[in-house]
């Protein structure tokens, strides 16, 4: 009895499906067909019924020149120069830029949009469609990816981190954060890491840049270092798990590369005069120009030369208990001056070997309470901690980055990809069923 229902509801089916399709053309058919096609966009434009091609800026291209060899009259570029002036600065286009054309796929190809690309995520577009002329900037959709990577230190972390498959700029990052904690330059074998990331990608498919750190533990000579960022006044800062800033009111050191040659001392052989004498600062050898950075913020309150000695060299007043000297500088930064206020980390001057020095390294000096001081030993206190009212939620969120830490740590790399994979063709997914603008 039910195989008998089920087929005379399949006839049925069968017919009032064939009625239909009888009832409307082909022509209608594919008019339904094509409406339910989504339309393609690139840099905003729909592109269906366009042809596209890409050309690159020469040596020696301007507007004009560009314009020109579109088929552009004179005229028409100067109009088209001066509408586009405020997306398009003509001064800053530069060999190797790429720009493309859209034109009709008529048999006499009209052009109806030039796009110049300022950057991989910025763009002018010049819009010919119409019979006036308009100019607009278009940037990509930026969008962020959590990822997680860890490692054991064989050579150094940018090894490590490169050989994981991940931007090796991550290690910057981490050293950004970890500045005030460890000393990088003296990182062992056998230090480890485990880092949560957020990375930047265009149309979300092409990696761009590690756009901040979500969460970090560097295990340094045997002890942990955790960083957890937290948004308090407004700003994303980086705190250990008690609370307390993992920023400090000074750098580490003045250089970003470097090799110290010669440490703090009261008895130190003097290369050039041949004799022993107190050496109460630190010797970074470095190749000349190398940028120097104040290590606070603070006051210029001396500039000038020694010949018998420090050479160009600047003197920083930070606070009522601090001032550092930067000596044997090749040249000072521009602007600086003595009452200058400069912040920290601000480029003060170049690495040179003015003065009385046998090849180019910064001579940097702290004083404390006016004496002076070892600056590799030189201590100093965190920024402000979490506020009290702010507590209980950076708790919770400290709870939640180690958990999350913790969970991925256990996680085998390959396992990880797969995620990484699986999330990658989720997000496409999702793209491709999204019309795009």
């Amino acid at each position: 009895m039910n195989t008998k229902i089920a087929i005379i509801c399949l006839l049925q089916l069968i017919f009032i499906f064939s009625c239909k399709n009888k009832s409307i053309s082909p022509e209608e058919r594919f008019e339904e067909w094509t409406d339910n096609l989504q339309s393609v966009y690139q840099y905003g434009i729909c592109i269906d019924s366009l042809n596209i091609e890409q050309y690159r800026i020469k040596n020696g291209d301007n507007p004009a020149s560009i314009f020109a060899s579109l088929g552009i009259s004179a005229m028409k570029a100067d109009s088209i120069s001066k509408c586009a002036i405020h997306v398009l600065d003509p001064t800053k286009l530069r060999t190797g830029m790429n720009y493309y054309t859209f034109t009709t796929l008529d048999s006499i190809a009209k052009l109806k949009y030039i796009v110049f690309a300022k950057s991989l995520i910025d763009f002018a577009i010049i819009d010919l469609s119409t019979d006036s002329i308009k100019a607009y900037s278009y940037s990509k959709e930026i969008t962020l990816k959590k990822k997680f990577v860890q490692g054991t230190i064989t050579s150094s972390l940018w090894n490590t981190i490169k050989a994981n498959g991940v931007d090796p700029l991550l290690a910057i990052k981490l050293e950004d954060v970890f500045t005030w904690q460890i000393d990088f330059f003296d990182v062992k074998k056998g230090d480890s890491f485990l880092a949560l990331y957020h990375e930047a990608y265009i149309d979300d498919t092409i990696p761009l840049s590690i756009a901040s750190i979500e969460g970090a533990i560097f295990t340094h000579q045997g002890k942990e270092f955790k960083a957890i960022p937290f948004i308090q006044d407004s700003i994303v800062e980086y705190f250990d798990e008690t609370g307390n800033s993992l920023k400090k009111d000074f750098l580490k050191a003045p250089l970003d590369f470097f090799r110290i040659t010669s440490r703090y001392s009261n008895s130190r052989f003097h290369p050039v005069l041949k004799r022993y004498r107190a050496h109460h600062g630190v010797d970074y050898a470095a190749p000349t120009g190398t940028p120097i950075k104040s290590i606070g913020a603070g006051i210029v309150i001396k500039k000038a030369y020694q010949a018998g000695g420090g050479g160009n060299y600047l003197t920083i007043k930070h606070n009522s208990i601090y001032t550092t000297t930067y000596m044997h500088l090749s040249k000072f930064a521009k602007n600086i001056t003595v009452g200058k206020h400069v912040q920290q980390g601000e480029i003060i001057g170049y690495v040179g070997a003015t003065g009385l020095a046998t090849g180019p390294h910064l001579d940097f000096r702290v004083l404390k309470n006016g004496k002076p001081i070892n600056p590799l030993n030189m201590e100093a206190p965190p920024s402000l901690p979490v506020k009290p009212e702010l507590r209980d939620s950076f708790m919770n969120v400290k709870k939640s980055i180690l958990f999350e830490l913790d969970s991925c740590s256990h996680i085998s790399k390959e396992s990880l990809n797969q995620i990484n994979m699986f999330q990658d063709s989720v997000q496409l997914l999702k793209k491709d069923s999204m019309q795009i603008n």
